[in-house]
């Protein structure tokens, strides 16, 4: 067994992105409060301030007095560096969100998703016409952009070169060569799991945790994980895929050609299959789309007037959740798990409770004793956050800054 050795460049690197990671979620600090926040050495602050400082990326913001009388310069992420834009491709849905550097959300535009759009062609051209969009509204030139995030939803694989493989539009590498060529900007690619992991890293949990688990709750289910303070990517940057773990088994058939997965279960089609397993009569069970169909339910869950099947449908998934969320838990060991996903954020308060419960009972030992079990800090589109960030980090690795191994980059 070979065990990699940490190198000086290593841990400049990560001494640089404690330090960004402290600047950015303080929104204004000290050099002497990042010393006490990060543990590194006064004169390494320093030494990465002053990096940062000259490449523009932190700027001093005012003068305050300090302890000894003398006056004390204040820190902030440099907002008027430049622009960031995140795009989640996700299946029902598409959103470009426009950032400065201080990752402020400026604006945002929609566009329509996989239940809408019929090819890679059109997806491509979907997300041109958005980022155009944005700059032209925005009165933004295109050489002020330091970056384009996109979150595909699918497999996005390396270290050997690109390979994005997304089953919903047939998408392979050359639609990532078109999509190069159609914004002209520099472009990071991943998938939702990294990016909204990398966002609870930069401006959630991830700030007070050194592991955790973000799990999205959606069309598709999956877990992005982070172990001492890093991304884990696996071999070749599918670690994550706890959606295709098997829960039951030979139980429902998954969309991945496997019989059991927890995405059969707990994913926006699999919570549709409940509610038809248990009513195949009720009024619910024959809305086509999915967004409309969890938009529904939750109305219905949060009506004075209890419907059974409603409330049965949101029992099982929760048992369903519970019992998953248990192997995560017992495997990967995370001090949080915090769920996203446009599911969570419309039925997490009536799946929470008791999701939490099962998890506790079924974890082995006393593994989930003592993991909590929330809903994600970040604020607005966590995909689209967490890309940008992806992007942003790919700024900083070309400008010298940080190496990097975010796995496409065109």
């Amino acid at each position: 067994m070979v065990v990699q050795r940490r190198t000086s460049r290593d841990i400049r690197n990560e001494s640089r992105l404690d330090v960004l990671h402290t600047v950015l979620s303080a929104r204004e600090t000290t050099r002497n409060e990042i010393v006490r926040a990060t543990g590194l050495s006064p004169a390494t602050v320093a030494t990465v301030v002053g990096e940062l400082l000259a490449q523009g990326i932190v700027a001093e913001t005012k003068v305050r007095p300090g302890r000894s009388g003398r006056p004390t310069a204040t820190l902030g992420m440099n907002a008027a560096r430049g622009f960031i834009i995140g795009i989640d491709v996700a299946e029902t849905y598409v959103r470009a969100v426009l950032f400065d550097t201080a990752l402020n959300q400026l604006a945002f535009a929609d566009g329509d998703g996989g239940e809408r759009v019929p090819d890679a062609d059109a997806v491509v051209e979907g997300i041109g016409r958005l980022v155009d969009k944005l700059l032209e509204e925005q009165g933004i030139s295109r050489s002020d952009v330091l970056g384009v995030g996109v979150s595909l939803p699918g497999l996005v694989q390396g270290p050997s070169g690109p390979s994005v493989i997304v089953p919903l539009w047939a998408w392979q590498n050359v639609e990532t060569e078109r999509l190069r060529e159609r914004l002209a900007l520099p472009l990071a690619i991943d998938n939702p799991l990294k990016a909204s992991a990398t966002a609870e890293l930069w401006l959630g949990r991830g700030r007070y945790r050194s592991s955790l688990a973000t799990v999205n709750l959606g069309t598709g289910v999956g877990a992005g994980i982070a172990l001492e303070g890093r991304i884990l990517r696996g071999a070749t940057n599918s670690a994550g895929e706890w959606g295709h773990s098997l829960l039951v088994l030979d139980g429902r058939l998954c969309r991945c050609g496997r019989k059991g997965c927890v995405e059969a279960y707990v994913g926006a089609p699999g919570i549709q299959q409940t509610l038809r397993d248990i009513d195949p009569t009720h009024p619910l069970a024959g809305v086509d789309l999915q967004g409309d169909f969890i938009e529904a339910v939750a109305a219905a869950a949060n009506s004075d007037k209890t419907d059974p099947v409603i409330a049965e449908t949101i029992a099982r998934t929760a048992y369903y959740l519970g019992s998953a969320l248990a192997d995560l838990v017992a495997i990967v060991n995370p001090e949080v798990v915090t769920l996203t996903g446009w599911t969570t954020w419309a039925l997490s308060e009536h799946l929470l409770p008791a999701t939490l419960r099962h998890l506790r009972e079924q974890a082995p030992g006393q593994s989930g004793q003592d993991v909590q079990v929330t809903v994600s800090a970040v604020r607005g589109n966590s995909a689209a956050t967490g890309i940008a960030i992806i992007a942003l980090e790919r700024f900083l690795a070309d400008a010298g800054l940080l190496t990097t191994n975010v796995p496409i980059a065109l």
